[in-house]
């Protein structure tokens, strides 16, 4: 089992994570959701001791990673599939770590039968594809044959076969009553996947519960009715009557209603007693992305706006001249240089901190990339709102992990 009680990481004045808790317990798949920068790969690294926590811990078993006698043999993890020799071959990268933690030549035999690698198992792993990639990185994830697995975005770069493979393979490992923790941005894949699920937002935590609790949680479901389009008379009579029975009725953009708060036979009674003929009745459950995008539309910080085509042809003013050409514009190896980003003034003189913490301005109001506050501010004296930290790459594998680096990509 996987615990974190309190965990935060810092990365100067920058919050990846902010006092999380959560359990990953055995024989379920746990998936891990969250936006861009949430702080998802942070918390995995301090499970896997890569980072070190400001505050808080996270255990497993009821040990650090770095205690485990043996940490390869009972945790394996997925969080770089390319963090691989490009020069060695797919069976000496493995062999190679199989080395480090004592386990026997024979298992790399295994897990590259498992991951359907067997076939190039000593080709050269800089000429893999991506899909090829992730599954080397799932079998050196399964070489010391863990009770503890750690997934980041497994089905990356795979094809339908491949996403299909994974799912089954973790819920395989799961019903042997291992503990497997995933994250992955794909919601249709978790909704098959996972049993329970962890989400955050800029670092602190969102939600911890099943799949099912979670999509009832943050929902509503609702029934689809549409009456004969030629008769556009009988929709008003018929929305008259659900509401007047405690409906709350909303017009669909192809002419049909969304009915809330009533069940499908009541509505069919109400319908046949006010005279009025259904060509649809039909009941609509949200699926786990609805659900997610409800959950979370509140902590995204980066948000697109819409491609503002039209202010770029205005027409030109009578005796305008267009600009003159810029030469070997368009041209290969042409580049122009980004406008300046001007931070928004604030009121002592400082840059304001568009992610908040000690001393940080408000969150202006402008700016469609960042909208939105944390469901939950920290207590005095700790940032307002998690940020994410700056990149960097590191590799977890089944081998004793190390890791140079001082800050990541908190994603």
């Amino acid at each position: 089992m996987i615990e974190a009680v309190g965990l935060t990481k810092r990365y100067g004045d920058k919050t990846a994570v902010y006092n999380l808790s959560f359990q990953v317990r055995p024989g379920a798949v746990t998936g891990f959701l969250g936006p861009n920068g949430s702080g998802k790969s942070t918390t995995m690294r301090m499970i896997l001791g890569l980072d070190n926590p400001t505050s808080g811990r996270v255990t497993i078993g009821g040990y650090p990673y770095r205690k485990l006698p043996n940490a390869p043999r009972q945790v394996g993890a997925l969080i770089d599939a390319k963090a691989v020799h490009g020069g060695r071959s797919a069976r000496n990268h493995l062999l190679s770590l199989a080395q480090l933690s004592g386990i026997p030549a024979r298992r790399v035999d295994e897990v590259l039968g498992v991951v359907g690698l067997q076939d190039v198992a000593r080709k050269r792993s800089k000429g893999f594809s991506l899909g090829m990639g992730q599954r080397l990185g799932i079998a050196a994830a399964l070489l010391g044959d863990p009770q503890v697995l750690l997934f980041d975005e497994p089905v990356n770069g795979l094809d339908p076969e491949g996403i299909l493979w994974v799912r089954n393979l973790m819920k395989a490992l799961a019903a042997e009553g291992r503990t497997v923790f995933v994250s992955s941005h794909l919601m249709s894949e978790m909704a098959l996947t996972a049993d329970h699920l962890i989400v955050i937002g800029r670092g602190q935590l969102l939600a911890d519960m099943s799949v099912k609790d979670f999509i009832s949680a943050n929902s509503a479901d609702f029934a689809r009715v549409r009456t004969p389009d030629t008769e556009p008379q009988l929709r008003e009579k018929l929305t008259i009557a659900l509401t007047e029975a405690g409906g709350q009725v909303l017009p669909e953009q192809d002419g049909a209603l969304r009915v809330m708060g009533l069940a499908l036979p009541r509505i069919s009674d109400l319908a046949h007693e006010a005279g009025v003929r259904l060509w649809e009745l039909s009941p609509h459950q949200a699926s786990l992305e609805e659900a997610y995008m409800r959950m979370t539309q509140g902590v995204v910080d980066y948000r697109s706006t819409a491609d503002q085509k039209a202010g770029l042809q205005q027409p030109l003013p009578p005796g305008a001249q267009p600009p003159m050409p810029v030469p070997g514009q368009g041209q290969p190896g042409w580049y122009a240089p980004p406008p300046p980003q001007h931070a928004a003034p604030h009121p002592g003189g400082t840059p304001a901190n568009p992610y908040g913490g000690p001393g940080a301005a408000p969150r202006p109001p402008a700016g469609p990339a960042l909208q939105g506050q944390a469901p939950g501010q920290p207590p005095s004296g700790a940032p307002a709102a998690p940020a994410a930290a700056p990149a960097a790459s590191a590799a977890a594998s089944p081998a004793p992990v190390t890791d140079p680096t001082t800050s990541e990509d908190a994603r």
